[in-house]
């Protein structure tokens, strides 16, 4: 192997970066987990996750023949299964964080894959943390070194770049050595996939499940000996060649390393509402002009959305029917929020939109304009969205919003990710409930199996 190798760079990394020496790391890595575990146990009632059981073979008698939790569920799985399961309802409800540099979702993925194996393992805590974060680390810089190209010709990152990161991620937990972590690696980015056209649908989630499982069982070939190409990540017939269609600048990918860590700067956001993140501009916009002014919505017009060109690329859905589909429209976001002044889980359920939404929803007009810049602080660089809700009296009413609740430079409090988590597990039983506070800690915990297992 070369030793100019990219592939080869980027495992020494994995290998043997220590990102627990950072307080700031252990304590934005802890709050990952907690919203992560949020948002996959808010969806543990989807229907498609029985499908997906039944799907996988898997017999009703049979449901406790592993060691691995489907979370929020009774199911006992081997960890393959249960990093599939837990990938889709990480996703399923699009709650879940997401990272600039992805331009994605990268927890769904990477602690889906890492807490199966981990159960199996009995991994400590520190141990799966430390994983995490370099999870976290590999697939932001896949994220830069991939270039925007990937995504705007259709690619789902959640998907392409996290199943190298999962295997990334499960390989530091494995404590792979650098020869066996490129095995992994290559044998991940080999499965990458994933396409933009299934957003809207119950395919999107199920992509995280997809790369968590794929991530998991790269590892466990290449820990079996296993092997492939020794360049699988640069090269002309290699992923970055492949998938960035000459935008790639594969050098990015071990860049700056950890300084500072991706989950510290720009960091995770973690959503304050259950739809996609593209929507969060809008939608508190929206709910601005509610608590400010609330509006009649009968007394609605006309609205508008300016977006720039591409900032609303991942809401697909103009004409949402159920509460699921308007995850993807900003229509619906905006309509909902006008009308309820709040957007919560139960604002997206599979019921049919309510009359009066579908209404609104109809008046809301999108549009682009290329000449106006996004504030410093925008988040995500270069997006912003404005909104203009015009009454029948001709009383308008506009509010901008460049940096919505939860991103990075206007984070939830403490509170809100607590009330977050609270809210996801109510109906559960009381462990889980106390749960938040042994996450608070998990760098303590000797082993994942004791911290999990009465859940």
């Amino acid at each position: 192997m070369n030793a100019s190798s990219i592939t080869r760079q980027l495992a020494e990394r994995i290998v043997d970066s220590d990102p627990l020496t950072d307080t700031r790391v252990v304590q934005l890595a802890r709050d990952g987990v907690l919203d992560w575990l949020a948002s996959a146990v808010a969806a543990r009632d989807d229907a498609n996750a029985s499908v997906m059981i039944t799907a996988l073979g898997i017999r009703m008698e049979e449901q406790k023949y592993g060691h691995s939790s489907v979370l929020g569920r009774s199911e006992r799985l081997g960890a393959l299964d249960a990093a599939l399961m837990n990938g889709y309802l990480s996703h399923a409800l699009d709650y879940d964080d997401v990272h600039e540099s992805v331009r994605g979702h990268p927890s769904a993925v990477i602690l889906s894959a890492l807490l199966a194996e981990a159960e199996e393992r009995g991994a400590s805590g520190a141990e799966f943390l430390a994983a995490y974060i370099i999870g976290i680390e590999t697939m932001c810089r896949l994220g830069i070194a991939i270039g925007s190209r990937h995504y705007e010709e259709g690619w789902h990152n959640t998907s392409t770049l996290g199943v190298i990161a999962a295997a990334a991620a499960c390989s530091r937990l494995a404590s792979l050595d650098v020869e066996t972590t490129v095995q992994a690696l290559g044998l991940a980015a080999t499965q990458a996939g994933g396409l933009r056209v299934h957003f809207g649908t119950q395919v999107k989630p199920l992509h995280a499940g997809l790369a968590a499982r794929s991530g998991l069982m790269s590892m466990r070939l290449a820990e079996s000996g296993f092997k492939g190409s020794l360049e699988p990540l640069s090269g002309s017939l290699g992923f970055f060649a492949v998938f960035a269609r000459g935008q790639e600048r594969p050098e990015k990918a071990t860049e700056n390393w950890g300084n500072p860590w991706q989950i510290i700067e720009p960091g995770l956001w973690l959503k304050k509402y259950p739809c996609c993140s593209a929507a969060h501009h809008a939608a508190d916009a929206a709910l601005s002009i509610y608590k400010a002014y609330k509006p009649d919505f009968r007394d609605i017009d006309s609205i508008t959305v300016t977006f720039p060109p591409g900032g609303d690329a991942a809401l697909v859905v103009r004409e949402p029917v159920t509460g699921v589909d308007g995850r993807f429209s900003v229509e619906y976001v905006v309509a909902a929020a006008l009308a309820d002044g709040e957007l919560g889980l139960s604002t997206f359920t599979e019921e049919p939109i309510r009359p009066e939404l579908r209404v609104i929803a109809a008046k809301v007009q999108r549009r682009y304009d290329s000449e106006l810049a996004a504030a410093p602080g925008a988040m995500p660089k270069g997006r912003f969205a404005i909104l203009k809700v015009k009454l029948t009296d001709g009383t308008t009413y506009v509010e901008r919003v460049d940096c919505p609740r939860g991103a990075p430079g206007r984070p939830l409090s403490s509170q809100e990710r607590l009330a977050k988590y609270e809210d996801a597990v109510q109906g559960l039983p009381d462990v889980w409930h106390t749960l938040a506070d042994r996450v608070m800690q998990l760098e303590l915990w000797n082993d994942m199996t004791v911290l999990i297992s009465d859940h």
